[in-house]
């Protein structure tokens, strides 16, 4: 594979095994691709290994380095009081997402929801998909859009992240999704309610269009 993929002129800079069962297995490599080039070379050298099977290509960011989720815990004990916003902005580049948001859920109420932060790569009004039930899992949005989400605090905040013509978010992704944000709840401890409070009063809501 790795062969491959140099022949065609692409660098490797990431591999990672998401899945592995009776002598198959799912990996999934972010490699550096020339901006403008097209993808058939790529696609052709892949499919010509016998076995191989393509399940998606998509355009991601950069790695964060040899170890994003450490660094990432980092940053929120060094800034507790943006720690859920940090959280949000470094979630894309380490689960390979095109955006992030947070949104504010009122667990008896599924049609409240307030989107109070989002990642850059977002441009316009967000459709934002039904969130509940309120537990780690990835699902399809009614126009194609691939999501994952984690609830925070209890289901007050969710945390849910996006990306398009890219495949259903592993199970190992949304377990990793499940472990940040398990993580930073950890390191915010007795302050998280009061973060997820500010979320939405200094911060204040983007329009919401449900999908």
């Amino acid at each position: 594979m790795a062969r491959i993929l140099g022949v065609a002129g692409a660098d490797v800079v990431q591999m990672a095994v998401l899945e592995r069962d009776s002598g198959r297995a799912l990996d999934d490599f972010t490699v550096a691709w020339p901006t403008g080039a097209s993808i058939d070379r790529l696609c052709e050298g892949l499919a010509s290994v016998p076995g191989v099977e393509i399940i998606g290509i998509w355009p991601t960011a950069e790695p964060q380095g040899a170890f994003p989720d450490a660094a990432l815990v980092g940053q929120l004990a060094s800034n507790p009081e943006d720690g859920l916003t940090i959280l949000a902005d470094a979630v894309p580049g380490i689960l390979s997402a095109d955006w992030a948001g947070l949104v504010l859920s009122d667990p008896e109420d599924p049609d409240a929801l307030m989107m109070v932060h989002t990642s850059l790569g977002v441009f316009a009004d967000i459709d934002v998909p039904e969130v509940h039930p309120l537990r780690a899992r990835a699902f399809t949005g009614s126009d194609g859009t691939q999501y994952a989400l984690a609830p925070i605090g209890g289901g007050t905040l969710v945390l849910l992240i996006a990306r398009t013509g890219a495949p259903l978010f592993h199970r190992s992704e949304v377990f990793r999704l499940e472990q940040l944000v398990g993580a930073a709840e950890a390191v915010l401890g007795g302050g998280l309610a009061a973060v997820i409070g500010r979320l939405g009063t200094v911060r204040g809501p983007q329009r919401v269009t449900r999908s």
